[in-house]
């Protein structure tokens, strides 16, 4: 059996219980640079085990996807959080499950990007691997580095299909 999945519109609100949307809003900036700049601060709570450090990267799609997708797996990163925000103006679709020792593939949901959105997936949350719609799309990683593995896959009982808007 295949389960069907649209995405619906990326919220602060209806993420929350995954992680966090990561944008800039007027509410929460402050001057710098001689007011010739806005600075958002504190954006998503980089989250990260004991004695792990914050690796910053970037990722460029060398292979675009189309949808709809197939998806038989998800993974999780149990011992930091990690963020990925686009460096140009994209969409961007996540699927996402609460974390756990296991996923059901019930329990997963997709979310869209209004072009201008990063997230911020918590600590052992399940999700899809990253995906971009054009080749040469490019992502800042923030995210916990170290020699230690920090990813777990969990092939899914029943393929989720993922559907275009």
């Amino acid at each position: 059996m295949t389960i069907t999945l649209k995405a619906v519109p990326l919220t602060r609100e209806r993420f929350a219980p995954y992680g966090e949307v990561i944008e800039s809003s007027r509410s929460n900036s402050d001057a710098m640079n001689e007011a010739r700049f806005e600075r958002f601060d504190n954006l998503c709570n980089v989250d990260l085990v004991k004695d792990s450090k914050v690796a910053v990267s970037i990722a460029r799609c060398r292979t675009p996807t189309s949808l709809p997708l197939r998806l038989d797996m998800v993974e999780r990163h149990p011992l930091g959080s990690q963020a990925f925000v686009p460096l140009s103006p994209c969409k961007m679709v996540v699927v996402v499950a609460p974390p756990g020792e296991s996923v059901d593939a019930g329990d997963l949901r997709a979310f869209v990007s209004n072009g201008r959105q990063g997230i911020n997936y918590r600590r052992g949350t399940w999700h899809m691997p990253l995906i971009a719609f054009e080749a040469g799309q490019e992502y800042l990683i923030i995210d916990r580095g170290g020699a230690e593995p920090n990813c777990d896959i969990h092939t899914l009982d029943e393929a989720i299909m993922l559907e275009a808007d």
